[in-house]
């Protein structure tokens, strides 16, 4: 059986060839640049063609949001606000937007 999950090989995985910590993918700042590339290759540098293309877009029905709270990743702001985000950027969130005055 194949295993298809990318590991840690002490390089850093934009291709620059620089050496890294060990369990790191990649050098500081690299992942956006591997990001943008990717984007720019695939998505004619666009986030929005990129959503378009895994079947997102702007209505609730197809909100990637909505489904990174509907797999458990993400969650939606309890004050019901509509905000949503991973768990920490929740707590920053309703710490910053809803603290009790």
């Amino acid at each position: 059986m194949s295993n298809d999950t990318a590991r840690p090989t002490g390089y850093c995985y934009c291709g620059c060839g620089r050496e890294i910590g060990y369990g790191r993918y990649f050098a500081a700042g690299h992942d956006k640049t591997a990001e943008a590339a990717f984007l720019a290759i695939h998505h004619d540098a666009s986030v929005a063609q990129m959503l378009h293309a895994h079947g997102y877009g702007p209505d609730d029905d197809k909100s990637v949001t909505k489904a990174a709270v509907g797999k458990g990743i993400w969650q939606d702001c309890p004050r019901g606000c509509g905000y949503r985000g991973a768990r920490e950027s929740i707590n920053n969130h309703v710490n910053r937007y809803h603290r009790e005055k």
